[in-house]
């Protein structure tokens, strides 16, 4: 039986008059909701087992049982799996059930009972293959910044039959007050978020998932394919690592491994993920898919680069932090554990004679530079843009790139990553996020075409766009042509990426939305790039 669009429209009735709401009717509604508050979603797929979630709330706020239902048919005639968990509010009444022994590369249906009989929207979910003998598709995002537009990016997706699975690479809520990021002038009215407030506190962040979950375009995406989520750093604070973040003032907002541990509980309780800090799946004989975590374990603090712009002689301090700090092994993104379990895995996985290895990593890996002709992007601009360009513009003529947050931060790191790849064999594709841009690079090591790197543009969070005043197209091209690695970029467009794999190719195509100014799910194809088994290289 086919699953009709309209049946998810049903779903996502919920959030549609809530996001409408002046901000004090939001709250209570949100906090008052009884019931299947959030819809539902579904993750970690495997090709036997599937994780359930939703969040239900019984009248009396008290705990409940809430029982699953999986089907191969959307009327549930021939009920195939259940399951039961207890939930409450220690875990803000979420519910999340691994359903198994199922069958590989099928799609099933499900639903959630509560005690009282009611029952909550119908989701479609998906088994990862076995045989790698079809095409797998993937939808991909990142940074999706509510008050900055309208998620038809999510919309887009939702409606589209042709994808096996979602991939969320971080950042799929942001952590500020509203009218910090965006600021007042960039926010759209009917896109307000809660609490007032930044999100530091358990509380906080579990009405900051609850507005957000509140969409019904997230809403409809979650109901109809499993995703396979990681964070970045707004999903706890900007720019964050294992000992603090940029957008944490212990002073005010107290310890940050409180804060911390706040955020990596809440995201665990509303997103449908498992608590393996990383895994990986077996996409069939066609490949594996390595998800990370590059942010609140294992990673070292970003270097702090302004004080040398601020030196007697910059560019003597620039080359010395170049030939020195910059270098240093001990500096990482994963943390020793996460880099040798992830190469172990793999080089096992290129042993198992899967054709591609497909690394999931929050931000860009690709060497970027600021191009010498950037000033002229931001001439009349604000003073604040006018000066990272120029910081950026003299870092690359010392050979140091403009971002710091990124892999760029580490290259010793990177270049471990990049060397364990050519000693293991096999292909390698890595996927990123974080940017806000689109983005690919030809990853190279040692003077050796190594992998390639399809870098997602956001959902809604803005650029380059935002801080220039040239066209879009200039940017591209001074930006490429600065950058070796880089073989196309867009940096004024946002969407989605949609990954194909075959056992000989794996494509990317950047899906551009014509608006996020109103709720519109149109959009078009704006970039397709493909590598070849044993290339090492894209046809861009």
């Amino acid at each position: 039986m086919q699953f009709h669009r309209r049946q998810f429209i049903k779903t996502a009735a919920f959030g549609t008059g809530a996001l409408l709401l002046p901000d004090w009717a939001r709250a209570a509604d949100l906090l008052a909701a009884r019931g299947f508050t959030h819809g539902i979603a579904s993750g970690e797929p495997g090709a036997h087992e599937i994780l359930l979630w939703t969040r239900y709330v019984p009248a009396n706020g008290d705990m409940a049982d809430v029982a699953v239902e999986l089907s191969d048919t959307a009327d549930f005639a021939r009920a195939i799996a259940g399951g039961t968990m207890q939930t409450g509010a220690w875990r803000d009444y979420t519910v999340k059930i691994v359903a198994t022994g199922l069958a590989p590369a099928k799609t099933y249906y499900y639903r959630f009972i509560a005690p009282d009989g009611s029952k909550s929207p119908v989701g479609r979910t998906r088994t990862l293959p076995a045989d790698g003998q079809r095409p797998w598709r993937a939808a991909v995002f990142s940074c999706s910044n509510l008050p900055f537009g309208w998620f038809n990016a999510y919309a887009h997706a939702a409606q589209n039959d042709a994808f096996d699975c979602t991939i969320h690479l971080g950042d799929y809520f942001y952590e500020y007050a509203p009218g910090h990021y965006p600021e007042p002038k960039d926010s759209l009215a009917a896109r307000t978020v809660l609490p007032d407030a930044n999100t530091v506190h358990v509380a906080d962040y579990r009405l900051r998932y609850a507005s957000y979950r509140a969409d019904p375009d997230l809403q409809a995406l979650h109901a109809r394919f499993p995703m396979i989520a990681q964070w970045d750093d707004h999903e706890s604070a900007n720019d964050s690592w294992a000992g603090g973040a940029q957008h944490h003032d212990p002073a005010t907002e107290g310890d940050w491994g409180v804060r911390k541990d706040a955020a990596m509980q809440v995201y665990r309780e509303w997103m449908p993920v498992s608590e393996a800090p990383w895994k990986a799946y077996d996409i069939g004989g066609l490949a594996t898919l390595f998800r990370t975590e590059t942010r609140l374990l294992g990673r070292t603090k970003q270097p702090d680069v302004a004080p040398l712009f601020r030196a007697a002689d910059p560019m003597a301090a620039l080359k010395a932090f170049r030939d020195g700090a910059w270098q240093d092994p001990a500096a990482t993104m994963m943390g020793s554990e996460q880099e040798a379990w992830l190469a172990g895995a793999m080089q096992a996985s290129v042993k198992s004679g899967r054709a591609w290895q497909i690394v999931g990593f929050g931000t860009i890996m690709g060497e970027t530079v600021m191009p010498a002709t950037a000033q002229d992007w931001v001439r009349g601009q604000s003073a604040q843009a006018e000066r990272y360009v120029g910081a950026g513009i003299l870092a690359a003529k010392a050979g140091l790139p403009f971002n710091y947050d990124n892999w760029g931060g580490y290259p010793a790191a990177r270049a471990r990553f990049l060397r364990s790849v050519q000693a293991m064999g096999g292909n390698t594709v890595v996927i990123s996020g974080d940017s806000h841009n689109a983005w690919a690079y030809n990853l190279r090591q040692d003077g050796h075409a190594t992998a390639v790197e399809f870098a997602g543009h956001s959902v809604t969070s803005p650029g380059f766009e935002h801080d220039v005043s040239v066209a879009p197209e200039t940017v591209a091209a001074g930006l490429v042509g600065a950058n070796p690695e880089l073989a196309w970029c867009d940096t004024s467009r946002r969407g989605y990426m949609a990954l194909t794999v075959t056992p000989q190719a794996v494509t990317n195509e950047w899906i551009m939305m014509d608006t996020i100014q109103q709720r519109n799910a149109a959009g078009r194809i704006g970039h397709r790039a493909t590598v070849r088994l044993g290339r090492h290289a894209m046809e861009a």
